[in-house]
């Protein structure tokens, strides 16, 4: 794992993360290759908006319901020679056909939490990590931190 391969090289506790997008309908996808999913070159905002065309022309067609979905962030810590403490966050939506909102990053434009009635680009930052899956998978770590072993 990164963490661990860390770790390794400096010798200091080494927390590492892995976060992607998991469409139902798409079977999984993107996953693991969100970052990379689009076809193409492209980088920074231009690969997010690429990522996002690319996304919406695979669900056109999938009916509302059946475009849920989640985010999902898996942590890695390893802080000595013992095996590495995973945690995990998770938070739940749907994919919507047209982009809205002008905050966050990637598919957040596209990412629907009905707890909130908004996609993640529009809601506050604050809002928006006390709901994440990234949120939820540190304070998970934070919890972990601080309970005895």
């Amino acid at each position: 794992s990164k963490a661990r391969y860390f770790h390794a090289r400096t010798g200091l506790v080494t927390v590492a993360d892995d976060s992607g997008l998991v469409v139902d309908a798409l079977g999984g996808r993107p996953g693991v290759r969100s970052k990379r999913f689009a076809p193409g070159d492209a980088t920074g905002l231009e690969r997010d908006r690429a990522n996002n065309r690319h996304l919406i022309d695979l669900l056109r067609g999938v009916e509302d319901d059946a475009r849920t979905a989640r985010y999902v962030c898996a942590v890695a810590l390893v802080d000595g020679p013992g095996p590495a403490r995973h945690v995990r966050g998770e938070t739940e939506g749907r994919i919507i056909g047209t982009e809205r909102g002008d905050g966050g990053f990637g598919y957040d434009p596209l990412f629907f939490v009905p707890e909130l009635g908004r996609t993640f680009a529009e809601v506050a930052p604050a809002e928006k990590h006390a709901r994440s899956h990234r949120g939820r998978a540190f304070r998970a770590l934070a919890e972990l931190l601080t309970a005895p072993r």
